[in-house]
């Protein structure tokens, strides 16, 4: 019979395939499902019960083999740390497993047998004795007799000795069982009769004790009677009791007297804060915030040598100049804790032998003579010089010692033939000198000796006359090729001899620096422009910035804004003459930049003079003739000059540059209309609207017809500009505000509800409808077009705060508040919102942290900045109350309603804000505050008429009002400043 293969042989009963190494099924890409999985743990035991039922042998014992008992000692502890059951759960149980678990079992109840017998080892002691010496057999019987009952023995023996440790060891509640059963018998007086228990621990009985000990300060009039009743006095006695007590029987107040006592210190103090000291026959000047810093610097150094641990610092500073006894700074850390410390003898003796160590340090040296007196220093320079006679500091800390001058000249000079290429030495010994002549004689000495010093070439230029400095410069620039300042004192001299236009010295030096690699950078050019300019060397400054500019900067480069950007520098700097220069360089580059002209158009407006600003826009309109805004500018400032006819031949001029320019159109007519020629501005409109029919040019037609009063002419007007322009918001407005002139409401409301259907997203159109409803008395319908108007516009402040308005002037706060918490929520970045809750829906007490809020969510926003400025007006914090409302201002300078408020305060507070209480009506004081607050005002005033601003929600009610038409800036402004709440 032929042996099969392994391959090819029957497998084993119950086999699986990788079963005996844990392995399960897998899924594969090409598999529909999942695996089969192997087979669970009550298969394996049926399986393994069916194999021994077939093999006619019993059931495993290791499955129905009884659990341990509870009380059985063989816990977690003694298993197999392995824990191999899970390893072999499922394998073969066969005849030789069985037999090796019921070995097993047997040795380990042997093993747990011979345990519990070692435990009876001691109380069997006397019985085991004497069974061993009767019979051996006898002995291993009665044993096994014993060993039958052992749990038994064991429990009993526990509690016997269990209750003897009770005995002898009670706790304390049985301790006072007795007593406490005895307490039953106590009646209730017995118990209302107990005293209080006091608590007579040591830290509570001695606060107690110095509780019973406490001082307490003896008044006054105490102390004033036992001053006086042991006194020898020569005055005779009036009758007048001694303390306290008057001849009325009244008591002297000592508490008016203290604050009397304090309020003449106060005022001392306040004076002594203004700079006098009022104190009679004293007349010295106190710097307080001086005095105060030294009196906190001494006091802060004698804390350091309480509080500091010094000598923790002397022993590392000792242990460092004995580990290294040449390191000089050691030397001066030691000398300078003893000075510290307040030793200042310790200190020069051990700086003493620090120089002794250390002979050529310049440092210690110098920390010796400043330790040391006058006389004593000058002897220790002596022999620092000795030992460094090439250090400059030494010999200037020896010339400082000197009080003479000869002296000192006479120490510069030794120190001078010592080093005599010391530029610092020179220049001392040049400042010695009285004479100027002798000073030039001593800066040519030193040119010579120490030519590549720049310094000494230009002092020694500007001691000299200008022929003799042009010779002195030349020989500067052939010695020094490379100094950009010694081209720049040439150019100056140039300019003082008017030879500037002549010779154009920084061009040479130019091509100069550049041939020697020496060329400095545009921006270094620029700050040295500006230091001319400092020094009133302003064709200098013009000249530098006109040869430079444009160096290192390719065509390809964006140079307009670069050199837009280097002018706004300048500007920032305060430099106004450099900025001149960089505009008038640019614009020679780029000749028809407008915004290059308007920029510089801007500098001479704000920091220049009329004339310069008005031969500028010549030049600007020539340049660019196609500009209407530099047209314009010039036709104003004409007009704003007086010069009418040279306004309007400079708009006759535009229109021939610009023909059908709606913009100068419009300014042609404004200027006739506001010097009061109404004809021609009519018929210059009459003529754009033929010439230029643009919708604003009809806007204005109407509106200038409005403020002369003839509606019915401005109704035809704007009739005819709606049947071109249906879709102008501003003339469905001026129709509507026309009609309401006359009380028309209902042709208003038709004209209204035609606009907001033209125009959906016109937001002044929807509020002038809404205002109509409320002011007829309609809140339902003024209600319901703000809805629509939401719907239109959705994210509109504007919207909103109208909303809240009509149900705030309805006394609907509740619904107010409603409105206002979704407009937040739609809209958490309007100023204008947050603004509306502030005042008109939060309490006072709530309003400042609401606009803490309220600025961490919005972010620089003008509207908000005044709120916090009014919050502090009120509070009167007047100095930050300025403080916002010039940021608002800055922020925004085109918000009028700012400028108003910002003058109301400065009408009530000035400008003096930063003191407490005002100064008495007709002291120095006080006049000086009036001027400084009527020149802050004015400063205001002329600033906002500056700006011109356009906007603004008061602003705009009274600016656009007909009978405010022909009205200026500031008329404007004081009425604002009238209307505001």
């Amino acid at each position: 019979m032929s042996r099969r293969d392994f391959l090819n042989q029957p497998a084993p009963e119950n086999y699986v395939a990788g079963l005996g190494r844990g392995a399960t099924g897998f899924t594969t890409r090409s598999d529909l499902g999942p695996a089969r999985e192997g087979p669970s743990e009550d298969q394996i035991k049926e399986a393994l019960a069916r194999r021994a039922a077939q093999l006619g042998a019993a059931a495993p014992t290791a499955y129905g083999a009884p659990e341990k008992k509870d009380d059985d000692d063989d816990d977690e502890r003694f298993q197999d740390p392995e824990n191999e059951v899970g390893l072999f759960a499922g394998g073969t149980y066969d005849r030789d497993d069985d037999e090796a678990d019921r070995i097993y079992q047997e040795v380990d109840e042997k093993m747990d047998r011979r345990r519990k017998i070692r435990r009876l080892v001691g109380p069997l002691t006397s019985f085991l004795s004497c069974a061993f010496e009767t019979d051996r057999l006898s002995y291993t019987t009665s044993l096994d007799e014993q060993i039958t009952d052992i749990s038994t023995y064991r429990e009993a023996r526990e509690k016997a000795e269990r209750e003897e440790y009770e005995r002898n060891n009670p706790k304390i509640q049985q301790q006072f069982a007795d007593l406490k059963r005895a307490l039953g018998t106590v009646s209730d007086e017995d118990w209302a009769n107990l005293p209080e228990v006091g608590d007579l621990t040591g830290k509570n009985r001695r606060s107690k004790q110095a509780l019973r000990q406490r001082f307490y300060a003896v008044p006054d009039s105490v102390i004033a009677g036992a001053r006086d009743s042991a006194q020898l006095g020569t005055v005779a006695d009036d009758g007048t009791p001694l303390g306290g007590d008057q001849a009325d029987g009244t008591m002297t107040n000592f508490a008016d007297i203290g604050a009397a006592r304090d309020k003449v210190l106060q005022v001392r103090l306040d004076q002594a804060s203004a700079g006098t000291d009022s104190v009679a026959g004293s007349a010295t000047n106190i710097d307080p915030k001086g005095y105060l810093t030294s009196l906190a610097k001494s006091q802060i150094n004698q804390g350091e040598a309480q509080v500091g641990d010094i000598n923790r610092v002397r022993v590392l500073l000792e242990s460092v100049i004995r580990t290294n006894p040449k390191h000089a700074p050691g030397w001066i850390a030691a000398a300078r804790l003893e000075e510290l410390a307040g030793k200042i003898v310790a200190a020069r003796n051990i700086i003493a032998r620090g120089c002794e160590h250390c002979p050529k340090s310049e440092d210690a040296w110098l920390e010796n003579i400043r330790l040391n007196d006058n006389h004593n220093a000058k002897i220790i320079a002596a022999n620092a010089i000795k030992n460094n006679d090439r250090s400059v500091q030494l010999w200037i800390a020896a010339m400082n010692l000197e009080q003479d001058s000869r002296a000192k000249k006479r120490v510069i000079r030794h120190a001078l033939d010592h080093i005599p290429q010391s530029v610092m030495l020179w220049k001392e010994a040049v400042n010695l000198e009285e004479d100027p002549e002798d000073a030039k004689l001593l800066l040519a000495k030193a040119t010579e000796i120490v030519p590549l010093s720049v310094e000494l070439w230009l002092a020694l230029a500007r001691l000299e006359t200008s022929a003799n400095a042009q010779k002195v410069l030349n020989k500067a620039r052939k010695a020094i090729p490379t100094s950009h300042e010694i081209w720049i004192a040439a150019a100056r001299l140039q300019e003082q001899m008017g030879t500037l236009d002549k010779v154009n010295v920084m061009k040479r030096a130019v091509q100069a620096l550049a041939k020697e690699s020496a060329m400095l950078k545009r921006e270094d050019w620029i700050t040295q422009a500006e230091i001319c300019e400092d020094e009133s060397a302003l064709l200098t400054c013009g000249n530098i910035v006109r040869e430079t500019l444009g160096w290192g900067l390719d065509e390809d480069d964006d140079r307009k804004e670069i050199w837009m950007e280097d002018a706004k520098g300048s500007i920032g700097r305060g430099k106004y003459e450099t900025a001149r220069a960089i505009y008038a360089y640019a614009l020679r580059i780029f000749v028809n930049s407008r915004s290059l002209w308007l920029a510089a158009a801007d500098l001479e407006k704000n920091h220049g003079s009329k004339e310069a600003l008005w031969q500028l826009l010549e030049k600007a309109v020539e340049a660019c003739p196609q500009s209407e805004v530099l047209w314009m500018m010039l036709a104003k400032e004409k007009w704003q000059a007086g010069e009418i006819d040279n306004a309007r031949r400079v708009l006759g001029k535009a229109f021939h540059q610009n023909p059908n320019n709606e913009d100068i159109w419009l300014a042609a007519v404004k200027l006739e209309a506001e010097n009061h020629q109404p004809e021609q501005a009519r018929e210059l409109l009459k003529t754009a609207r033929q010439e230029a029919p643009t919708d604003r040019v009809w806007m204005k037609s109407v509106a200038f017809e409005r403020q002369l009063g003839d509606n019915e002419a401005a109704l035809d007007l704007v009739n005819q500009a709606l049947q071109l322009f249906p879709a102008a918001a501003k003339l469905w407005m001026m129709k509507g505000q026309l009609y309401e002139a006359e009380g028309k409401n209902l042709q208003a409301r038709e004209a209204y509800s035609t606009g907001t259907k033209a125009c959906p997203r016109s937001v002044p159109l929807w509020l002038i409808f809404s205002r109509l409803e409320e002011k007829a008395g309609n809140i339902v319908k003024a209600r319901s077009v703000l809805d629509r108007a939401r719907l239109a516009v959705p994210k509109s402040p504007e919207l909103w705060v109208e909303s809240v308005r009509v149900e705030r002037r309805a006394n609907n706060i509740s619904q107010a508040k409603v409105l206002m918490a979704k407009a937040l929520q739609e809209v958490p970045n309007s100023g204008l919102l947050w603004t509306e809750s502030i005042w008109h829906l939060e309490p006072r007490t709530q309003r400042k942290p609401r606009s803490l809020e309220a600025i961490k969510k919005v972010d620089n926003n003008p509207i908000l900045f005044v709120t916090v400025a009014r919050l502090f007006w009120g509070e009167r914090k007047l100095e930050k109350a300025q403080n916002w409302f010039e940021r608002a201002i800055l922020l925004d300078s085109d918000l009028g309603d700012t400028w108003a408020w910002y003058y109301k305060f400065l009408m009530q507070h000035g400008t003096d804000v930063s003191f407490h209480h005002l100064p008495f009506k007709g002291s120095r004081a006080g006049r000086a505050d009036t001027l400084r607050a009527q020149d802050k005002r004015a400063d205001v005033l002329s600033k906002c008429i500056l700006s011109e601003p356009r906007h603004g929600e008061v602003w705009q009610s009274v600016a656009k009002d007909p009978k405010n038409a022909m009205k200026q800036t500031e008329e404007i402004l004081k009425l604002v400043i009238a209307k505001l709440e």
